[in-house]
C-alpha cells in the first residue's frame, strides 16, 4: 500500500511539472551569431527555433539565400522575432567589430595582456571604414561616425590592437612574424599549465607513514 502510495504521489508531481512546462511561455526573441551560408538545424539555433514553432529547415534556407553573397562562414549576429503565428522577422547585422578588427590586423587571437603586450595594428583609415561598416546596424544609426571611430578604437584597445595613423606592409609584415613566435610560446605555457593541472588532479595525496590509506 505504502508503495503504491508512492507512486501516486510521484505521478501527481510529474502531472504538475509537465503542466508547468507546457504553460511556460517562450520569449519570441532569439539572438545568436549565425555563420554566413552554414544555417543548419543543429544546436542550438534548432533547438531554439523549433522550440518557438519555426519551420527551422525554411528558416536554413531563408538566411542562407540572404548571406550568399557574404563569404561562407563569416559570423553575424542575427535576431529573430517570431510571431504567433510562427513566421518571424530576421535582421541580420554586420560581423562584430573584433571579428573586423581582427581581420583588417591580419591576427587570429587578441593580446593575453591587451594593456601590456600589442596583438596587433591597425591604421586610423580601418578604424574609419569599420565604423562605417557597423553603421549600417539598426542599432547604431544614432550614432554619428565619430562616436563610430571612437567605439571601434575603444575595442581594438580592449583586445590589444594598437591604433597608429598609417601601416608600412614589410614593416608590419615583421612584427606579425615576430608576434607569432610569441603567440606560439604563450600558447604552449596555457598547455603546459593545463598539463600539470590534470596531473595534480589525477595524483592521490601522499600519505605520511603510520597513517592509515
Amino acid at each position: 500500500m505504502a508503495a503504491k502510495g508512492a507512486v501516486k504521489r510521484v505521478g501527481k508531481i510529474a502531472g504538475k511539472l509537465q503542466a508547468q512546462t507546457e504553460n511556460v511561455k517562450l520569449r519570441p526573441f532569439v539572438k545568436s551569431y549565425i555563420s554566413a551560408g552554414q544555417a543548419n538545424a543543429a544546436p542550438p539555433l534548432g533547438t531554439l527555433l523549433s522550440q518557438r514553432g519555426v519551420n527551422i529547415a525554411h528558416f536554413c534556407k531563408d538566411f542562407n539565400e540572404r548571406t550568399k553573397d557574404i563569404k561562407e562562414g563569416v559570423p553575424l549576429p542575427t535576431r529573430v522575432h517570431v510571431k504567433p503565428d510562427r513566421t518571424y522577422d530576421l535582421v541580420i547585422n554586420q560581423p562584430p567589430m573584433s571579428y573586423l578588427i581582427f581581420m583588417a590586423a591580419g591576427v587570429a587571437r587578441g593580446a593575453m595582456r591587451p594593456k601590456h603586450e600589442v596583438a596587433g595594428k591597425i591604421s586610423l583609415k580601418h578604424v574609419y571604414e569599420i565604423a562605417a561598416v557597423k553603421s549600417k546596424d539598426a542599432c547604431n544609426e544614432h550614432f554619428s561616425m565619430e562616436e563610430m571611430c571612437k567605439r571601434v578604437i575603444a575595442a581594438a584597445s580592449s583586445i590589444g590592437v594598437q591604433i597608429v595613423p598609417t601601416l608600412s606592409s614589410e614593416e608590419y609584415g615583421q612584427f606579425l612574424k615576430e608576434r607569432k613566435d610569441v603567440v606560439a610560446a604563450q600558447l604552449k605555457e596555457i598547455e603546459e599549465k593545463r598539463a600539470a593541472k590534470m596531473l595534480r588532479t589525477a595524483t592521490p595525496e601522499a600519505t605520511t607513514p603510520g597513517q592509515p590509506t
